[in-house]
């Protein structure tokens, strides 16, 4: 075991902390679509403003500063309203600073590949956890060049991640770029500029817990009427009292709908926003609120019941099922899911699978879930992998982040529980010991499946290797094999392996009987005598 990594223990993942439902605004008049049209511009606008100056303030931020800003926004809008914009601008100030550090750690990680791999002798080769040296001069020579820019744009970055810069795009930076490849997108620049509108716009107001119906500015009744407090300067579109306008159009939500009328019936914070979905030209309102933290099973419960082993990969999910000995139950599951198309038909990809993974675990009985805890960050640069770009592609297409958040939600959801657990060696260890020996002419096992037996093992705090060494010779069972799957307390765990017919070679079976009687020989042989012999006494000759 030298030169492994040392394993990190397994968790229980935490359960989710909010929860989001949506719901369409449909038959939607001129002048309703209009009203949103002309809040969302207004408020988008201020939420712009009011981004560049936080980005502006950099790490000289405070609360001075940001009751100012609060205070400037008020003016143009409503107190409600600049709170919650100041807020979203906090949080996506944020966002961009953890996306900066995350990019500089992948810098790090690749100027440090590159420069292994420069010091390495020309076609030197590597091993399984490092790189070896590069194949040619040319080939050298162009890695030295990327290494001098890799190393100024980790430069630049840190100079900006000290002095506190970010760099934000409302919007999107993704779609700011399809600006410049508009025949690539197949769209024209004027439905270009109405998706560049759209993503600005600032249709979102925080609830607050004790007004009416938990939200003062985006407010929902039990029988589904949607009012919004308009700004200031758009108080002349108003049509009821207070300077707020109902839309014609009522929601019902059919997920978590009792949820939701608990909480607003009991005036209880709920967040809403409505945005407009320009693929499908339809309106939407999402309503989220907080959760209080859910305390986590502890992890010997959520091992009481055995356990479900997942192995994620880039096109399926390979589960196995496992007692609570660690033992393998049945044959391997996989749930296959596509993830080429849009992000909308990935995402219902993937949550199909999970769909069908779940509802598969609460009929075994199982009281939890063991996946691996992947992050591949540092697997995913070009340094490191060189040439192999569909490895790459490979890797970076596992939809890691996504899964987890929702495998967590969805499980939770269902009573069953998450244990996150290191995925060092789950595949090399899983094919070594558990793909062959499980191999029959019905049953196919992958290597993918083995790992999901090698995830479930160690999830349940078992070691991935079927059986641990034999004792040494001269002591007790010399030699002889011994299982781990037994309890501490189960007598005789320590002693050999029985034989496969569960009885001594040539003893009785267990039922004390013999099936069918023993077959005559067919060799002659003199019939047994019944003369008692006697030893005679000794007769001495002559």
């Amino acid at each position: 075991m030298d030169g492994l990594r040392k394993l990190t223990v397994s968790f229980v993942v935490p359960g989710p902390a909010g929860v989001a439902i949506r719901d369409r605004l449909k038959h939607l008049t001129p002048q309703d679509e209009k009203v949103l049209r002309a809040v969302g511009d207004h408020q988008g606008a201020l939420a712009s403003l009011d981004l560049k100056a936080r980005c502006a303030d950099g790490l000289e931020h405070s609360a001075d500063t940001w009751a100012a800003r609060k205070r400037g926004l008020t003016k143009e809008s409503s107190s409600r309203i600049a709170g919650a914009i100041t807020k979203a601008t906090h949080d996506q100030w944020a966002l961009a600073r953890r996306c900066q550090a995350a990019h500089i750690r992948k810098l790090d990680a690749g100027i440090k590949t590159l420069r292994h791999r420069l010091s390495l002798p020309l076609g030197e080769k590597g091993t399984k956890r490092t790189a070896g040296g590069y194949r040619s001069k040319k080939e050298w020579f162009r890695k030295s060049r990327r290494l001098a820019a890799v190393e100024d744009r980790h430069t630049a970055a840190v100079a900006d991640w000290q002095a506190g810069r970010v760099r934000v795009v409302r919007g999107g930076k993704r779609l700011l770029n399809t600006r410049h490849h508009l025949t690539q997108a197949q769209l024209t620049e004027g439905q270009w500029r109405q998706r560049w509108e759209a993503e600005r716009w600032f249709l979102a107001a925080d609830g607050e817990s004790g007004k009416r119906f938990g939200n003062e500015t985006i407010r929902v009744t039990p029988n589904g009427e949607v009012s919004i407090r308009l700004p200031a300067p758009l108080a002349h579109l108003a049509n009821t009292q207070h300077g707020r306008y109902i839309l014609t159009s009522t929601v019902s939500f059919a997920h978590r709908g009792a949820e939701w009328a608990d909480r607003i019936n009991a005036n209880r914070a709920v967040a809403y926003r409505i945005h407009l979905d320009m693929d499908r030209g339809r309106w939407y309102l999402t309503a989220s609120w907080q959760r209080p933290v859910i305390q986590t099973i502890p992890l010997e419960t959520a091992r009481a019941r055995g356990m479900i082993g997942v192995d994620t990969n880039a096109d399926h999910l390979a589960a196995y099922r496992l007692d609570v000995h660690g033992n393998p139950i049945g044959g391997p599951h996989r749930f296959p899911y596509d993830l080429s198309g849009t992000t909308d038909h990935r995402d219902a990809q993937i949550r199909h699978a999970l769909t069908r993974l779940i509802n598969w675990a609460v009929r075994v009985g199982v009281a939890a879930i063991g996946i691996e805890d992947l992050d591949f960050t540092k697997e995913t640069t070009r340094e490191k992998h060189g040439r192999r770009k569909r490895f790459r592609q490979l890797i970076s297409g596992i939809p890691t982040g996504k899964l987890k958040a929702r495998l967590v939600s969805m499980a939770a959801e269902q009573g069953l529980a998450v244990v996150a657990v290191d995925p060092a060696y789950t595949s090399q260890w899983g094919g070594q010991h558990w793909q062959k020996p499980l191999t029959t002419p019905r049953r196919i096992m992958s290597r993918h499946d083995a790992a999901g037996i090698a995830i479930g093992r160690r999830a349940l705090g078992h070691p991935i290797r079927r059986r641990t060494a034999p004792p040494p010779h001269d002591q007790s069972d010399r030699a002889g094999h011994r299982t781990v799957q037994a309890e501490p307390g189960d007598r005789g765990r320590e002693g050999t392996r029985p034989p496969t017919t569960d009885r001594p070679p040539g003893g009785p079976p267990p039922s004390g009987k013999r099936t069918r009687e023993p077959s005559a020989s067919k060799t002659v042989r003199d019939a047994p005598s019944t003369q008692q012999w006697a030893q005679d006494s000794l007769v001495r000759t002559g």
